[in-house]
């Protein structure tokens, strides 16, 4: 493990600087004749059972698709919290395909699927220079809507079906593999993401070990069931991720659906949980970035709440402890991994996305 400083959070300030846009079937039958789109990529998007692509836009190597599916559809009345701060749940779902360089050349390429943070959407990891950390690398990135879904097929919804799962990996994988030239294979594939999208890669792992082959979670948490003793200054709250994920998928999601029961489905907790299924990541690259900021000293002193947004430190404080507790886990079972811990809060830290990057092409079968 190394201590590094304090990375510094990446700006949301991507602007795209020229735009191609194809709607509907007519649209990309056009693409496919004027030799933008899915005929830069080879070839025409394909089929997958259950997604229906609506539109496609290009933006040099980046190409965005709109999907409808019935397994996430968008809510007929979503809540004001969730139009506030779920942009997919105002629309239709969308996915950015980041392309290498030189793609036309006819190899086939590895695929990092990149899950984005609760409240973000499928543009977060453009606004974090995924276009620059991935020039002149054989790699394709894969960018999905994840909503505040958790990852998730949840028990139950008020807004109709929002079944992450079921898109993420039942629908979109087999889509990517049938219209990109990929390895459809687990050393072909890698699974990251940033908080809520770390548990995502974490939890996707865990499920299905034979689809991934490196799995990265940047400040990501990695046990549901984690107690933790400093949210409530010394009293200890039990099974705090759960109750995160239960709160805010209620809340800005699924209109007082929960993804995990109230009661609590404690099958579906063991079969999501990280730490319960450690065996699943043996013999695959694991890298791990937390920060180590802490809510004891803010409770200790208050003067140093004003510095600090306590939301960033909450969050980052019981990601550690769990990314901790699943690093012992990991040591006991002699399972390698790269973990860093570093200065500040709940943030994408860029020298670490870098590593993690070039991390990821070093250990995936090399484009051919």
């Amino acid at each position: 493990m190394e201590i590094q400083p304090q990375g510094k959070a990446m700006s949301l300030n991507h602007k795209l600087s020229r735009r191609t846009v194809f709607k509907g079937a007519g649209g990309l039958a056009a693409a496919s004749i004027i030799g933008a789109g899915a005929a830069w990529s080879g070839t025409t998007p394909a089929h997958a059972e259950g997604l229906e692509i609506v539109s496609q836009e290009t933006d040099g190597r980046m190409q965005t698709y709109e999907f409808v599916t019935p397994s996430v559809k968008k809510p007929e009345n979503p809540s004001f919290l969730a139009r506030k701060h779920n942009p997919s749940a105002t629309r239709n779902l969308r996915v950015n395909v980041l392309l290498p360089d030189g793609y036309d050349s006819g190899k086939h390429y590895p695929v990092l699927y990149q899950f984005h943070g609760g409240g973000g959407q499928y543009t977060e990891f453009d606004g974090y220079n995924i276009r620059e950390m991935t020039a002149g690398r054989d790699l394709i990135v894969v960018m999905p809507d994840a909503g505040l879904g958790w990852h998730c097929n949840p028990v139950s919804s008020n807004v109709g079906p929002r079944n992450w799962e079921t898109f993420h990996i039942e629908e979109l994988i087999p889509w990517v593999d049938a219209t990109f030239r990929t390895f459809p294979e687990q050393a072909g594939r890698a699974v990251s993401g940033f908080s809520m999208g770390g548990f995502g890669a974490l939890k996707y792992t865990a499920k299905y070990s034979d689809k991934f082959a490196s799995v990265s979670a940047h400040s990501g948490p990695a046990n549901l069931r984690t107690t933790s003793k400093d949210i409530l200054n010394g009293i200890p709250i039990s099974d705090v991720i759960v109750r995160w994920a239960n709160f805010t998928s209620a809340t800005f999601e699924l209109l007082g659906g929960t993804v995990y029961g109230i009661p609590w489905r404690q099958d579906l907790i063991t079969a999501d949980n990280p730490l319960e299924n450690i065996e699943s990541y043996r013999d695959k690259r694991i890298f791990l970035v937390a920060g180590t900021d802490r809510l004891k000293p803010l409770w200790e002193d208050i003067t140093k709440l004003a510095e600090k947004s306590l939301l960033n430190v909450l969050n980052e404080d019981t990601v550690l402890n769990t990314q901790r507790e699943f690093a012992e886990k990991l040591d006991s079972a002699g399972i390698k991994y790269e973990r860093f811990e570093e200065s500040g809060g709940h943030l994408v830290r860029p020298e670490r996305l870098q590593q993690d990057v070039d991390g990821v092409v070093a250990h995936l079968r090399k484009a051919e």
